[in-house]
């Protein structure tokens, strides 16, 4: 396996100590998700993406646990999930959608990255999953979820989404998610 890393320019100013390591979803997928969670809250500029690592706060720099995590990747090749039904957590009330093929995978590889520098204690047992909405009221929720399974039904394309390319990203103090760098998995097979 061959590793290809890209490191992304952004300023340091107001980041605070919050990491997560995501895959963004691209395509017809990424863009359907995307124009949803805007009309959902049209504040939203987040796009839309399967989180391998949660949100953490980190011991060590930055730095180190990003090459830390690079070296612990190495033994991933890109696999495929399939995305499945509208669902919510009951405890937080999330709205989101449950991950089919792939699931399985996706906990492996959380599991064999948090650790060491990385590791960290998550107040939820990592459950793999793409965020529609959250921190909605009654009303609010409820329109929501509603909206969420007529959008879904009605998507045409493929709810499949390659594990191909992580992004390692930084937290700022007005919520907004910075990339500081992206990994490819790729293979040896030609294909």
């Amino acid at each position: 396996m061959t590793i290809r890393e890209m490191t992304v320019q952004s300023g340091p100013e107001f980041r605070v100590n919050s990491y997560a390591l995501v895959s963004y979803l691209a395509g017809p997928l990424g863009g359907f998700l995307n124009e949803l969670r805007r009309e959902l809250d049209p504040d939203s500029d987040g796009m839309s993406h399967l989180t391998i690592l949660p949100p953490r706060t980190l011991p060590r720099g930055s730095g180190e646990v990003w090459d830390t995590l690079k070296v612990r990747l190495r033994s991933f090749e890109p696999f495929d999930v399939e995305l499945g039904n509208v669902e919510v957590f009951p405890q937080t009330r999330v709205i989101y959608l449950s991950v089919g093929t792939g699931f399985r995978e996706l906990v492996h590889m959380h599991e064999k990255l948090n650790c060491g520098s990385a590791s960290f204690v998550e107040p939820f047992e990592y459950h793999p999953h793409v965020t529609l909405a959250q921190d909605l009221d009654g009303q609010s929720f409820d329109r929501a979820l509603a909206l969420c399974g007529e959008r879904w039904d009605q998507f045409t394309h493929s709810r499949c989404h390659a594990i191909d390319r992580l992004t390692f990203v930084q937290n700022t103090l007005d919520d907004c998610w910075t990339d500081l760098a992206a990994l490819d998995l790729a293979s040896h097979v030609v294909r």
